[in-house]
């Protein structure tokens, strides 16, 4: 569902910009990615709990969407790297507001609950 919403021109920009990065990982992929291309195993290592079959998936789904991209070295094993693209860093200087806000919540959040639990002690 989310990947159709991606794509239709009949949706406000803000769904579909949250379409193309729907998902538990992908922001992290991005996140990981801003500090320079990474290999498969680097990025899974980075990001703990992410499986094989769900960073293949995540990754081909942001290279469709402009966001990532694969280069693969035709080297013995194959050495395949993943780099933002020049949206995909457009995308990630996008969120950091939002990120912003986020951390700010979350240290909202943290503060009623210390102060509800000064108020139950």
């Amino acid at each position: 569902m989310a990947r159709m919403r991606a794509q239709d021109p009949n949706v406000c920009g803000v769904t579909a910009a949250i379409a193309v990065i729907d998902g538990k990982w992908k922001t992290a992929l991005l996140w990981a990615l801003e500090t320079g291309p990474r290999r498969p195993g680097e990025l899974r290592r980075k990001l703990p709990g992410l499986s094989e079959k769900v960073l293949t998936q995540a990754l081909r789904e942001m290279e469709t969407d402009g966001l990532v991209h694969r280069e693969v070295h035709d080297v013995l094993p194959l050495k395949t790297v993943y780099s933002l693209t020049e949206f995909g860093r457009d995308l990630s200087k996008a969120l950091a507001p939002v990120s912003d806000w986020g951390h700010r919540r979350l240290d909202m959040l943290a503060a009623q609950q210390s102060t509800d639990e000064h108020a139950v002690s």
